[in-house]
């Protein structure tokens, strides 16, 4: 099984909208669902070109299976915010969330030169609590009623992980 990360296109919108728009894949997704695909469109549009985040597609053997990205790229301070969605439950729990997370901090850190990937994560997120933690990710701090989720005030970790945690740990792939 060959995980792999590339670009995501104006042909992935259909798959967007598929994933996002599923009750099993949005639970802790802050979207206003459900997604359409004239303002998906729109969105695309309006971020082409925006060097400011990097939005790709997780694929297995070429087959697309899920979303990835850094948002807020700021090469300033050097840091980025990092989401990931894997969409065709099929692919769940067969490492490939991991697997495509490694990548995509390899060129978070090479491609892009950041020091720093963080993640905001619902406390009651446990899965994405294990990817992020087994990827080499730590908790640095509580953010108490910081997103609204299902109408109803939620808490989030803010979890990170450096440049050199990331090469350092023996975990890596990229040792």
């Amino acid at each position: 099984m060959h995980v792999s990360i590339r670009e995501f296109m104006k042909e992935d919108i259909p798959l967007k909208l598929r994933w996002i728009n599923d009750p099993k894949n949005n639970q802790y997704l802050h979207y206003d669902l459900p997604l359409e695909y004239d303002s998906t469109l729109e969105w695309f549009e309006r971020n082409r070109g925006n060097s400011n985040r990097f939005d790709g597609v997780i694929e297995i053997d070429n087959e697309p299976v899920g979303l990835i990205g850094l948002l807020d790229i700021n090469t300033r301070f050097s840091k980025a915010e990092f989401h990931i969605m894997v969409g065709n439950h099929k692919y769940r729990g067969k490492g490939v969330a991991l697997k495509a997370t490694r990548i995509m901090l390899d060129v978070a850190f090479t491609k892009f030169g950041l020091n720093k990937v963080y993640s905001f994560i619902e406390c009651e997120n446990r899965s994405s609590l294990v990817l992020c933690t087994k990827a080499g990710f730590r908790v640095e701090g509580l953010l108490h009623q910081d997103a609204v989720l299902d109408g109803r005030f939620s808490n989030r970790y803010v979890m990170s992980i450096l440049k050199q945690e990331f090469y350092k740990d023996s975990n890596s792939d990229f040792n």
